[in-house]
């Protein structure tokens, strides 16, 4: 077995850190972490990993020309500037239904994409994005990428934003499946893995000829917490950035 130490301090690091009007961001990427989710819109960043896998996807669908990233990575200061011009000119109820709040945005993550439909005028806020052709093709391969649509149709309660079809967020592989498969939101998804803490019974998924055993670590009640993984095994650990960490070990069946 191995021991990983995990310190309290990551908590607010991840693919599956949850970033709402209760749980803000703590910490944006390094410039060195964040490249363009498409080489044709240079200016639109993605954190690398959810870049490469959002290159994979389009790729997938051979889509490059059919679906345009309309906005990805965004500092604080570029959210306050699209927060204040939004109440300006669409108010505050509109303001309130589409657009964060600075520092509780998931676009200053570089894990969320907003995603539309090639057309001569592209909405930056609400951009097209349907639920028909190469857009419901994309969304319906997303999971596999890691992809979830963030905020869906009658969750509104629970995301605190009005539906966006054109919203993505990159939570990895195999939690995207999970959340799609039970329909969950990232909220209900922080929760339901609390279901399955450490040294207990544990969420398993299989795929691929592989296992993969996924559970909670709390982290509120000490600054480092430690966790055994067996030898050889492929581990990936996020926090959640509300009181823990979400680890996922990788096992070749058979």
């Amino acid at each position: 077995m191995n021991t990983l130490i995990l310190e309290q301090a990551n908590m607010h690091k991840g693919s599956l850190i949850l970033i709402n009007r209760m749980h803000p961001v703590f910490e944006e990427p390094a410039e060195d972490m964040l490249i363009p989710a498409d080489h044709r819109h240079p200016d639109i960043l993605l954190e690398r990993r959810a870049a490469a896998m959002y290159a994979a996807l389009i790729h997938s669908l051979d889509g490059g020309e059919r679906i345009v990233p309309v906005s990805g990575y965004r500092t604080k200061k570029e959210q306050e500037t699209i927060y204040t011009e939004s109440m300006r000119e669409n108010g505050e109820e509109f303001t309130r239904k589409y657009v964060a709040y600075p520092n509780h945005s998931e676009h200053q993550t570089g894990l969320a994409i907003d995603v539309g439909e090639q057309k001569e005028e592209i909405d930056f806020i609400r951009p097209d994005f349907p639920y028909t052709g190469i857009c419901q093709e994309f969304r319906l391969k997303a999971a596999r990428y890691g992809f979830i649509e963030r905020y869906p149709q009658g969750k509104e309660a629970i995301t605190g934003i009005a539906h966006e079809p054109w919203h993505f967020r990159y939570v990895g592989y195999p939690h995207a499946e999970l959340i799609r498969k039970h329909q969950f939101t990232l909220e209900e998804y922080t929760e339901f893995v609390k279901s399955f803490p450490y040294g207990r019974e544990h969420l398993l998924f299989e795929a691929d000829g592989q296992t993969a055993e996924i559970f909670y670590v709390h982290a509120l009640s000490s600054p480092t917490v430690r966790i055994d993984i067996p030898s050889g095994a492929r581990c990936e650990v996020s926090g959640n950035n509300v009181d823990g960490f979400v680890a996922t070990v990788w096992r070749k069946n058979g």
